[in-house]
């Protein structure tokens, strides 16, 4: 993985690993278009790991064309965040396991009436490993000390 930007591989991934903000990720649909969409995610081992369902629009795009952009960043300032491209691999995930560990990460725990239907019996799960190629990190804080309070 080539890293880019202003923080070193170990600022990305202690970034990575405390934000609890989705991960925009975007694709090309069969059609050629550029779709784009927000998925939970974990990030271990310098990977990306987001769970949806097995019948989601992107896991055909992604079958398609596993050529990916990512960006996980701040929406307030100062801006901070992780951008890049890499390919994209889908797995089933028949016992969830990816789903109910973000569940936790996200939600904190599997209680809420959202994380049960999330985990219905019937319903199949599959997880969307990202594999960077290059990462760009970023942090304002220093920039952007005196525009904001």
């Amino acid at each position: 993985m080539k890293i880019r930007g202003s923080l070193s591989r170990a600022e990305i991934d202690d970034y990575l690993d405390e934000a609890t903000i989705p991960l925009r990720l975007a694709c090309h649909t069969p059609a050629g278009r550029l779709w784009m969409l927000s998925l939970w995610f974990q990030y271990r081992d310098g990977v990306f790991r987001c769970a949806t369902g097995a019948d989601a629009d992107v896991v055909r795009y992604l079958e398609h064309d596993s050529a990916v952009a990512f960006e996980v960043s701040t929406n307030k300032p100062p801006y901070a965040g992780v951008r890049g491209s890499g390919t994209a691999t889908i797995d089933p995930d028949p016992e969830k396991a990816v789903l109910r560990e973000l569940l936790e990460r996200y939600l904190g725990g599997t209680d809420s009436k959202l994380a049960r239907s999330l985990l219905e019996k019937d319903r199949e799960e599959v997880t969307i490993t990202v594999d960077p190629s290059v990462v760009y990190g970023w942090d304002f804080s220093e920039r952007m000390a005196d525009a904001v309070e």
